[in-house]
């Protein structure tokens, strides 16, 4: 962003790229829809429960590993807003060679992975067995899920947000259409929609690299030539991650929480939260595009230093994000039972998401703030201050759980989500004068 950019023109700005970034992350939530909805209309409730578990393992790791997209952004950003373009084509090459590793790790400790899964979380026998096959068929998409994480991160931070979307929607499309098939059309169940997974998953990592390759050569020169093994930048890409590791250990652990403890509670209220955890899920990934818009934008001006267009875009991507939280919520209201309809046809899980539906309502209000000052911190890359934060929202979700669910049962669970997510926004936004001092 230049340095005289205008108020309309942050707004211009703000919105070319959240746009095609909410789309793309729009898509994500989606899939999870169809899996729910592919599984909630065969005859059994313990299928839904069985793709929520699986999937829900899944989400922890992806998102424990996110990252590898948090912390590919803003060093990119502020690398592309020096000029330094050889450093941006070096910051790739080390989150791919990140991705690869630790992929490979995860499925070479998928045995381990699933054992410790299903000693923590109570379910029923038939839904044990369905998410471990569940399970241990998807994870040999890990490698590829999390390069192209690395991928899209990379994008962003170049302020380009098409490549992803056409990575993302290729990816999904290409994954929604094999769950029809393996699902309806061969019969597969739940492992169908596990295999669906995989395939899909490496066709969008080949054509992610394809675009990579022909990024670099259009990329202008600048900078000193960057070393892929620079040990001191090696050293600052993992002292960052560690730190959004540690944060997003955090915030998945809320979301095992929610589901092991929503098991404890029966197949149906497993089923019922699994339906509503779709809304969550819609509302964190259309508010992230903001996030990741900040992340692009506020990043260039941390670049520069530009402290004046790093408050300006602040305040733009503020507004934006708070119109579409209060357009979720209107939509959770007006159509919460038309979707949850949509999800599932046994009557009692639609009649008991129906139950817990003001919950799903009220949430893009509470988590607005949270998602879009993480944009703001990852931007920054004062990424410490976000670890911290998040640890002592951890413990207030903690307090709460264990007070309130024995007394109300599902009610202190979706409680307890909210207080975790609403106290996040809070901490973040008392500690930010010290991160704008700092630009």
């Amino acid at each position: 962003m230049p340095a005289a950019a205008t108020p309309r023109s942050t707004h211009r700005q703000v919105l070319a790229m959240a746009g095609p970034i909410i789309l793309t992350n729009i898509s994500v939530p989606l899939l999870g829809a169809v899996d729910t909805a592919v599984v909630g209309h065969l005859p059994e409730a313990y299928y839904i429960g069985a793709v929520a578990i699986g999937a829900m393992l899944f989400t922890y790791i992806y998102h424990l590993f996110n990252c590898l997209r948090m912390g590919t952004t803003g060093p990119t950003a502020q690398a592309r807003g020096a000029g330094d373009y050889a450093e941006a084509r070096a910051i790739i090459g080390r989150a791919l060679l990140l991705a690869g590793a630790i992929g490979g790790t995860l499925v070479a400790l998928q045995l381990p992975v699933i054992g410790f899964a299903f000693w923590v979380i109570d379910a029923s026998p038939q839904v044990e067995r369905h998410a471990r096959e569940y399970f241990l068929i998807r994870v040999w998409s890990m490698p590829a899920v999390l390069g192209i994480y690395a991928i899209v991160g990379w994008y962003y931070g170049l302020r380009d947000a098409r490549t992803p979307l056409l990575v993302q929607v290729v990816t999904n499309a290409f994954n929604i259409g094999l769950d029809f098939l393996f699902v309806f059309g061969f019969g597969w169940g739940v492992a169908g929609v596990a295999v669906a997974s995989v395939i899909a998953q490496y066709t969008g990592l080949l054509l992610g690299l394809v675009c990579v390759w022909r990024s670099f050569c259009m990329l202008p020169a600048g900078g000193v030539r960057g070393h892929l093994l620079d040990r001191a930048r090696l050293a600052r890409m993992l002292s960052i991650n560690g730190d959004i590791v540690l944060r997003t250990l955090c915030v998945v652990s809320v979301l095992g929480f929610f589901m092991a403890k929503s098991a404890e509670l029966g197949d149906v209220t497993l089923a019922a939260n699994q339906v509503l955890h779709n809304f969550l899920v819609f509302t964190s990934f259309g508010l992230d595009g903001f996030a990741h818009a900040a992340e692009a934008i506020l990043g260039e001006a941390a670049g520069r230093r530009d402290r004046e267009a790093f408050r300006r875009g602040m305040r733009v991507v503020f507004l934006w994000a708070a119109i579409v939280a209060l357009l979720a919520l209107l939509v959770y209201a007006l159509a919460g039972r038309g979707i949850i309809a949509l999800l599932t046809g046994i009557a009692e899980v639609r009649a008991s998401a129906a139950d817990y539906l003001p919950w799903a309502v009220l949430m893009p209000l509470v988590s607005v703030w949270a998602y879009t000052y993480d944009g703001v911190y990852l931007a920054a890359t004062r990424t410490t201050i976000m670890r911290n934060t998040v640890i002592v929202a951890f413990l207030a979700f903690l307090a709460v759980l264990y007070t309130l669910m024995p007394l109300m049962g599902n009610v202190g669970l979706w409680a307890a989500v909210a207080t975790f997510l609403g106290f996040r926004g809070l901490l973040l936004h008392l500690y930010f004068p010290r991160v704008l001092r700092a630009i």
